[in-house]
């Protein structure tokens, strides 16, 4: 029962119109229209706005303040093979969420996204007055409508604490959640720190059951914690108040072996997307981890299944046009890609 709650939640979303749309020849109706599902077709009305012109943008994502040469992947619209993604309209945006606060957690890819959505209103409303704020908590609110946008860095979601044993990641624990349950609109993500090494892992011991270790399998641990993050919502979130929705995974592209072509060495260089609708590169063991999960909830979670549509856009990271000094395979140049994620959740807000 709880399965077919789920699946008919998700596909609600992805046949997200309730109404026939015919435009460019394509129709759109709740059999056919999955807003996952499609290609990267060239529109020569992107970018939606100048990012030179954002004041909310850091500079690790603007790849064109950067020094990026080609602009080729900012004319890039999401197209889906049955129907028509609305366009975002901020103006709209703002006036159905007036009064109300939305808030990202997660890792810096959910930052990517709070940057293209924070740029996609203030391109929509330039001279309405705003307040900006840059600490713990991210937060920009446009002061005319009352709409607060905030992000709060938890790439975990679980709890991290500190002993003498170092960072300890603790999978079957969630107590900084206060801001949560305050919230109108709650947008999650969670997943590539649960696969770094080295010096970019991000704990020294996972703990689970007051048992430590140093090391387990990595989907097993981020299944543990995923399932305490969704206790979490099924416990504390009332869906007639607070809309809940989970980013999924967005692709990296390290090595052109990795979305199939072998003779490319990664990000850097590429200008164009992958061509057609389907994508025969890697996959991701996380993907059935968060379905299997959020099909277990007994609250409503939106999954925006963002997995293939990155997967296609080779081009749109910083990759050296970064502040990092490092390449960037991970992150995405904004404008760009994240503006399509935002489309999706404007598209689910809205409708």
């Amino acid at each position: 029962m709880e399965t077919t709650i789920f699946l008919y939640i998700h596909f609600l979303l992805l046949s997200i119109s309730c109404f026939i749309h015919k435009s460019n020849g394509l129709n759109s109706t709740l059999e056919n229209c999955n807003l996952f599902e499609g290609s990267w077709i060239i529109d020569e009305s992107y970018p939606p706005y100048d990012s030179l012109s954002c004041p909310f943008l850091r500079d690790d994502f603007n790849c064109l303040k950067n020094g990026r040469p080609d602009e080729f992947y900012l004319k890039y619209r999401w197209q889906p093979t049955a129907c028509n993604l609305p366009r975002f309209d901020g103006k709209v945006f703002l006036e159905k969420m007036k009064g109300k606060r939305l808030l990202f957690v997660g890792d810096s890819l959910g930052n990517n996204q709070w940057e293209s959505l924070a740029c996609l209103l203030h391109a929509a409303v330039p001279t309405s007055k705003y307040v900006f704020d840059k600490g713990g908590i991210i937060t920009l609110k446009f002061q005319e409508y009352g709409v607060s946008l905030e992000y709060l860095k938890n790439p975990f979601l679980v709890d991290v604490s500190h002993d003498k044993d170092g960072r300890i990641l603790t999978l079957d624990s969630i107590t900084r959640t206060s801001i949560w349950t305050k919230t109108d609109v709650l947008i999650f993500n969670s997943y590539h720190w649960w696969n770094h090494t080295g010096t970019l892992q991000g704990w020294d011991y996972l703990e689970v059951g007051g048992k430590r270790f140093k090391d387990m399998d990595r989907m097993k641990a981020y299944k543990i914690g995923l399932t305490t993050w969704a206790n979490w919502i099924d416990s504390n979130i009332d869906p007639t108040k607070t809309r809940v929705f989970f980013q999924g995974i967005p692709a990296l592209h390290f090595a052109g072996v990795d979305w199939g072509e072998p003779k490319e060495k990664n990000c850097n260089g590429q200008t164009k997307p992958l061509g057609g609708s389907t994508f025969l590169g890697e996959t991701y063991p996380g993907q059935p981890v968060i379905k299997e999960v959020l099909s277990s909830m007994n609250k409503s979670v939106i999954l925006l299944d963002i997995t293939l549509l990155t997967a296609l856009r080779k081009d749109g990271h910083p990759s050296i046009y970064g502040t990092s000094g490092q390449l960037d395979c991970s992150h995405w140049c904004v404008a760009g890609v994240p503006d399509t994620w935002n489309s999706l959740l404007y598209t689910s807000l809205i409708s």
